[in-house]
């Protein structure tokens, strides 16, 4: 196995209002497709790398509690936590040095979910 996590899911109440949160905070564009009937707004991923999206499936449920994700956050990592409140999420925990691996800062964004960013010390 050469990487342990292959696909992630993040659960939405108003996919609009989703993305425009994770465009805003990440600087990113989200491509939207819909699969199974199912709408996805999907982060950019390499071929090798794994892949995730938001979803509006109606079964899954925004959540604090539980599973948290660690999404990219390589060599931005200080614009993305500024731009949290703005976008209209909440920070959890702000930038924080975990040694060797880097740095993190967890969010809760406008859906209820909390969310967690990560820099290498590198990047």
């Amino acid at each position: 196995m050469a990487n342990a996590l292959t696909w992630f899911e993040i659960p939405t109440q108003d996919l609009d209002r989703a993305v425009r949160f994770y465009e805003t905070v990440l600087g990113v564009r989200l491509k939207r497709e819909v699969f199974g009937g199912v709408p996805h707004a999907m982060f950019p991923a390499g071929q090798s790398d794994a892949g995730g999206a938001l979803i509006m499936d109606g079964r899954r449920k925004p959540s604090s509690e539980g599973t948290l994700i660690y999404l990219d956050a390589a060599g931005k990592l200080d614009g993305c936590v500024e731009r949290i409140r703005g976008a209209g999420g909440t920070l959890l925990m702000p930038k924080t040095d975990i040694g060797d691996p880097g740095f993190i800062a967890v969010f809760r964004d406008t859906e209820g979910n909390s969310v967690a960013l990560h820099s290498p010390r590198n990047g």
